[in-house]
């Protein structure tokens, strides 16, 4: 069983070659990537850095001001429209993919058809995503299946709440854009609630005003609390459940499911259950941030979930010397008993890219956190194109502004992945390094057996010393032993690694002299292992050692 590596690739931006790069700038100006730039020569380069399933980001038909009106698609209101772009979390159509991906509009499914095509014959699973939460104001569905009603089609707009209603109204109230849009142009009556669970006619410009909630049969606003309303089956239900069977039947692996602790885990387990009764193979990856809600969410169906606020933020700062290495030790714990489940990460579309000035201002840095996010266990791991090339996200697209992120909402242009892929001579010697670092570690999780399902054992309560900086674990499988040594430090660190005797018995390792090699330097050591005694390890700064030591 291969350890699952996803790539995250943010279509629109990923092949685009325009270096025009204006802020602000149209898709005139500043071009868009094309599904059909992701070639099988790029698929083979995303297979080949050690990824299983490549996550392309923002298929779907989505809210954007330009204009595909002549190929029958609705023009949207730029006021409720986030950049020029838009935001691929504000779908307008379920079944439809966007326009600006395609080559050829008008085929623009059967390029999509090709794409996943080709993904897999690279040898790759494809994860697309499911936006259940909320839709764009300006929902309407051009290419749904005959005889299939739309959303909202059939609501009745008198009513705040009905289980057979598929949005939340506002009585008798308008949208008032004030706090967006002056003067407003745009016109919803009655309003409907905002996707961020904003019950009001008055959103504002921190809220998702792009967007409207679905109803998922929970009435929030029922004597001031919320009640839930799951029989008969929610009218939402029935629509969201027939999306997901659509894409799962296109050839679709896997769905990242944004949001997904904002709609019910009862609609969860009735919907996963439908669709793995017919794709017993498809996977559910959930976008839940309370770790309260995790089990809940896997008991309904989801095979993987983000670990943030744990895992993510616990080692992003150890990258960044906010926090002990040592304190990763509380993260895994928090979630053993379902530790195959979590989806661990260092970047994506949301959070800051590592080399920004708003995280480590380095990629190099976070070379400890990608051992231990990577290495530590048999669960998941996430990377974001371009963070491999140590893509610094520090560009002023337009709507994103400069924030450390990568613009989810302008069209632009990613230089590092521009020269990573497509202009490969125009690399800088540091690109090139970074890049050989990612591959050989991501490889490295399923190329041996004591890192894609062998046991772990956390040295860490024994190693208080060396903690404050430095974290140190084993894998083993068979006759097979792996000693990780992460070094968060800026400084070479020389650390007594102690091996406990529990360690010892747990793993059955014979107590005696072993030659060690490092995987990363190819470098060799003596050992001497034994029960609560400790080896001597250099740690170059930001860096680690993964010695190998066959039993």
């Amino acid at each position: 069983m291969k350890k699952p590596i996803i790539y995250q690739v943010f279509t629109r931006l990923f092949g685009n070659r325009n270096t025009s790069c204006v802020e602000n700038g149209t898709i005139e100006d500043n071009g868009c990537g094309k599904m059909n730039d992701i070639d099988m020569r790029t698929l083979r380069r995303i297979r080949d850095l050690g990824a299983t399933h490549v996550w392309y980001t923002g298929l779907l038909r989505h809210a954007t001001q330009t204009d595909y009106s002549r190929y029958g698609i609705p023009v949207q209101n730029a006021e409720v429209v986030k950049g020029r772009a838009g935001s691929p979390y504000a779908i307008t159509d379920y079944y439809d993919v966007d326009p600006d991906l395609a080559v050829d509009v008008e085929n623009r499914m059967a390029e999509l058809d090709a794409l996943i095509e080709r993904t897999h014959k690279a040898g790759l699973k494809v994860v697309i995503d499911f936006v259940p939460n909320h839709v764009a104001r300006q929902y309407k569905s051009v290419c749904k299946p005959l005889g299939m009603k739309d959303l909202g089609e059939d609501d009745d707009t008198n009513l705040h709440f009905s289980i057979k209603n598929n949005f939340y109204y506002c009585w008798g109230q308008k949208l008032n854009l004030c706090n967006i849009a002056a003067p407003q142009t745009y016109e919803e009556n009655p309003a409907k609630a905002t996707g961020n669970d904003r019950f009001t006619s008055c959103p504002d410009r921190n809220d998702w005003y792009e967007t409207v909630k679905l109803n998922y049969g929970i009435d929030y606003c029922d004597a001031g609390g919320r009640s839930e309303h799951f029989s008969p089956i929610p009218d939402t239900w029935h629509k969201m459940t027939a999306i997901l069977l659509f894409w799962a039947k296109k050839g679709v692996d896997a769905f990242r499911c944004d949001m997904a602790e904002m709609v019910p885990a009862a609609f969860w387990q009735w919907a996963t259950d439908k669709v793995k009764f017919s794709y017993p193979e498809i996977k559910f990856i959930g976008e839940v941030y309370n770790p309260a809600l995790y089990r809940s969410y896997i008991g309904s169906g989801f095979d993987w979930l983000y670990d943030k606020v744990g895992m993510y933020d616990c080692v992003r700062n150890a990258i960044c010397g906010y926090g002990r290495a040592d304190e990763i030790t509380l993260q895994w714990q928090a979630t053993d008993d379902i530790s195959r489940h979590m989806l661990y990460f260092l970047e994506n579309h949301d959070e800051q890219r590592i080399a920004s000035d708003f995280f480590a201002g380095d990629a190099r840095k976070a070379l400890p956190g990608l051992l231990v996010s990577v290495l530590m266990q048999n669960n998941p791991f996430m990377l974001y194109a371009g963070q491999e090339f140590g893509e610094p996200g520090m560009d002023k697209e337009g709507f994103s502004g400069k924030d450390g992120r990568t613009t989810i909402f302008d069209y632009w242009t990613v230089e590092s992945l521009r020269r990573g892929y497509y202009d490969r001579r125009a690399m800088t010697a540091e690109e090139k390094r970074l890049e050989n670092i990612y591959k050989y570690v991501l490889n490295l999780a399923n190329a041996e057996k004591a890192f894609t399902n062998g046991e772990f054992f956390d040295l860490m309560y024994m190693n208080h010393h060396i903690g404050e900086h430095q974290y140190a674990f084993l894998r083993k499988a068979d006759n097979e032993l792996m000693l990780v040594v992460a070094n968060f430090s800026r400084d070479e660190a020389s650390c007594d690694v102690v091996i406990p005797s529990h360690a010892i018995d747990y793993l059955a390792i014979p107590e005696k002299e072993y030659t060690a090699t490092d995987m990363l330097s190819n470098e060799q050591c003596v050992m001497a292992v034994a029960g609560d005694q400790s080896v001597t390890v250099t740690v170059p700064p930001y860096g680690g050692r993964i010695y190998k030591i066959e039993i």
